[in-house]
């Protein structure tokens, strides 16, 4: 029994009156320690659990406040084509796609902006998890490489957030394709001597882990994210032996040199100000710091 809605709300709308509406969403249950915390309290933290420390996902915008100075802007990103295969399983992927576009609000899985991180010009994509999976499509390789562009023309660092299930099924060897081409941006960035940074957020699997996100000058992770190609289950499956604890977990990989960084989101900002400041320095190029 859920003792908020079945005990708690009923007594404070009898307090109250019944014409007073109690929002629904006052509350959040952690899925790691299953405290119950208000909403509000956990935007404040960044939807971090107080309690265990647990770190729920971010949407793409919430992540690009967080991480951005104020006053950031959003990149348009360009059209990619719309169900380029005609794809259909139990729906239409154009229908899926559509739903995904509605509840999320995005054109796809991904959003770019740039601005500052703690002084530091920088350019800055998140995946979005809600969107189908974040998985990887035409509409995400567009943003990736529009991301390094713009990060070469503004001689600025480029800071890709990953989240995603892997490349998008639906579009086939479309995006499977954008596995090299993000690639090939990404080392656009690093030719012209600018750094890039990968922050691999909970879940970073599939044909995203196995191209650009694993490509980092430094890579980044947030706590307990899952990072890796396939599934535990799967790899046990094939090697038949059973996983360590904690295998594919981001201190794992932190403890065996896959990780430079482990660090929690409310240090993520002032972390990657600090490591851009070092490696732009490093260059003998010192980052304007914003006024």
């Amino acid at each position: 029994m859920n003792w908020i809605s079945e005990w708690a709300l009923p007594k404070i709308k009898t307090l109250f009156g019944t014409s007073r509406e109690v929002p629904e969403n006052l509350w959040h249950k952690c899925p790691a320690c299953e405290q119950m915390i208000f909403q509000t309290d956990l935007e404040k933290n960044l939807r971090v659990c107080p309690h265990c420390g647990h770190h729920m996902r971010l949407s793409a915008r919430q992540r690009l406040n967080a991480t951005l100075d104020e006053g950031w802007q959003k990149i348009e990103l360009p059209k990619a084509p719309a169900d380029p295969l005609r794809f259909r399983d139990q729906r239409r992927y154009s229908e899926r796609l559509r739903d995904a576009q509605t509840k999320s609000g995005m054109d796809d899985a991904i959003m770019v902006g740039h601005g500052h991180i703690a002084g530091q010009r920088a350019v800055a994509a998140a995946f979005e998890f809600a969107f189908m999976a974040g998985s990887m499509g035409a509409g995400v390789g567009e943003g990736v490489v529009t991301a390094a562009r713009l990060a070469v023309l503004q001689d600025a660092p480029l800071i890709v957030f990953a989240s995603s299930g892997g490349a998008r099924m639906q579009e086939g060897a479309v995006s499977l394709m954008q596995m090299p081409r993000t690639v090939i941006a990404t080392q656009m960035v690093k030719d012209a001597g600018l750094p890039f940074i990968v922050v691999m957020c909970d879940p970073t699997t599939g044909g995203v882990t196995a191209s650009f996100a694993m490509l980092g000058d430094i890579q980044i992770a947030e706590p307990g994210a899952l990072i890796g190609f396939a599934g535990a289950r799967v790899i046990e499956q094939t090697v038949r032996e059973v996983l360590p604890e904690g295998f594919q977990r981001a201190e794992y990989l932190l403890e065996h040199g896959i990780l430079d960084m482990v660090v929690k989101r409310g240090e993520m900002r002032e972390t990657l100000g600090r490591v851009i400041r070092l490696l732009r320095d490093a260059d003998g190029e010192q980052a304007p710091v914003a006024a």
